[in-house]
Order: structure tokens, then C-alpha cells, then sequence
């Protein structure tokens, strides 16, 4: 009787955390600030803050208000908002779960993910963007058994991101971090790099590769190849960009026949 009290406690906690970002999202959203174009194409006026799950040197600038949505494997959403509150200071928060679409019992996130983004030196013609930060918000769903995502969190880390002018805009990203979720016993440091390359001035396509070095031990869900990411994304003005990818493409885990498929809303604002 306990633990069902206590279970349904925590369910509904949950959904309170889940329905307060949401209506946040909509009161926010609904505002009068300025509209901007979106991150996606060489006419992107908003910087990528992610390449796909690992992140850039990408920031908000100082009051722009982000509000992102990604729809995952096993009905997941995972759902949040960031804001620029200083020139070179990025603060998020996220939340979401998985089965929260269709038939089968919810299962929400132990908790929220939090993310601050800082940005020590700027890019310059010689010289590429550095970030240091935290991130501990992982990807697709979470497992209780081990204690981490799917796809662990960045966690603590710091991210470089190099931009070129060649048929529209060509960047470069990379990047090393230490995940706090180590409960399967892999604890390593690990790494990560990424391209961008804008298609016109409304679309990129991305390619991300997680080395997975934190996530290859007979405990770990990975099997050592690291995870290959591909994604394309498009600007479609006011604020919004759209994307879809696959995920996993070497097949690094289990139950993989081509790729986890992913959708990703972004809306940003000035206020």
C-alpha cells in the first residue's frame, strides 16, 4: 500500500513537471516578442546549439528565448526551453518520457534535466568558438535497471564549433565531455565530432559522431562502434526550424535494423 501511494505520488509530480513546461511553452509563445528566422541554411540568424545529441559551441544571444520539442522511439517526447541570459550564458531546462504516445502505461523521466552553456572565446578567422558546460539531459528513453538514457548525457562538457564561407556555410564541430551516468560501470571521458553543411538558404544537413568511449563496457549498451547520427533540418521562417534524422546508424546497440528515426521542432524569440 506503501509503495503504490508512493508510486502514484511520483507519477503525478511527474505530470505536473510535464504540463508546467507545456503551458509555459504556450503563454511564452503566444507573446508579442520579436520574431527571428530559424538555425537551418546560410540565411540562419539563430546558432545551432546541438549537432544532433551532442552540443556545439552554439549559444542563444543575450534574451532570445528557445523553446525545442523531439519526438523519439517508443512514443517519446522529450520536451524544453532555454534562454540566453547573458551575452555568453545559455541556461535550459528539459523534461519528457517515453510511451507518452499511444496505448501503453507512461513513463516519464526521473527528472529534469538541466543545462548552462558558457562561451570562453569567440570565433575569429583563426581561431574556432569554445564552450564549457553542463548537461545532463540524455536522449530517447530512459532505463531504470542502469540508471542512464538511452543515449547518455553529455554531462560535463566543453564543445568548438569553426564556421566557413564554401557554397553557402560549411561548419565544423567537436568536442569532449564526461557523463555523470556511470551506473553501468563505464566511466570514461569521451568525444564527439560533427559537420554542417547548409543546402540553400533554408536547409542543412548534419552528421554527428559520438565515439562512445563512456559507453562500451559489457555493462553498457554500446558495443563499441559509436554512434553515427545523420540529420537534415529547415528553416520555415518565424522563428521555426524543423528537422528529421536517424540515429545509430553503425548499429551500436541491440534491436537496431536501420536507425532510430527522430523529429525535432525549434522555436526561437527575442523578447
Amino acid at each position: 500500500m506503501i509503495v503504490h501511494i508512493f508510486l502514484k505520488r511520483n507519477i503525478v509530480k511527474q505530470h505536473k513537471i510535464f504540463s508546467t513546461l507545456i503551458i509555459f511553452f504556450l503563454l511564452v509563445s503566444s507573446g508579442q516578442g520579436q520574431v527571428i528566422s530559424g538555425s537551418a541554411g546560410s540565411d540562419a540568424s539563430v546558432e545551432p546549439r546541438y549537432i544532433i545529441d551532442m552540443p556545439t559551441a552554439g549559444i542563444l544571444k543575450k534574451s532570445q528565448l528557445a523553446f525545442d520539442a523531439e519526438f523519439f522511439q517508443q512514443g517519446g517526447i522529450l520536451f524544453g526551453f532555454s534562454y540566453g541570459l547573458l551575452d555568453r550564458l545559455t541556461l535550459g531546462i528539459s523534461y519528457g518520457g517515453y510511451h507518452l504516445i499511444g496505448s501503453e502505461q507512461a513513463h516519464f523521466n526521473p527528472a529534469p534535466g538541466f543545462l548552462i552553456k558558457f562561451r570562453i572565446f569567440e570565433e575569429s578567422i583563426n581561431f574556432p568558438a569554445l564552450v564549457i558546460g553542463f548537461d545532463n539531459q540524455g536522449r530517447e528513453p530512459y532505463i531504470d535497471s542502469t540508471s542512464r538514457y538511452t543515449i547518455k548525457s553529455p554531462g560535463i562538457f566543453a564543445g568548438l564549433s569553426k564556421n566557413y564561407s564554401f557554397l553557402g556555410t560549411l561548419s565544423f564541430h567537436g568536442g569532449v565531455n564526461y557523463s555523470l551516468e556511470r551506473a553501468d560501470g563505464d566511466k570514461d571521458f569521451n568525444g564527439y565530432i560533427g559537420i554542417e553543411k547548409s543546402i540553400g538558404p533554408t536547409f542543412s544537413l548534419l552528421l554527428e559522431y559520438n565515439i562512445a568511449l563512456n559507453d562500451n563496457t559489457i555493462r553498457s549498451l554500446g558495443k563499441g562502434k559509436g554512434y553515427l547520427n545523420a540529420y537534415v533540418s529547415w528553416s520555415m521562417g518565424s522563428g521555426f526550424t524543423i528537422g528529421v534524422g536517424l540515429k545509430n546508424l553503425t548499429k551500436n546497440q541491440d534491436n537496431i535494423q536501420v536507425g532510430n528515426r527522430i523529429l525535432r521542432i525549434e522555436y526561437v524569440k527575442n523578447l
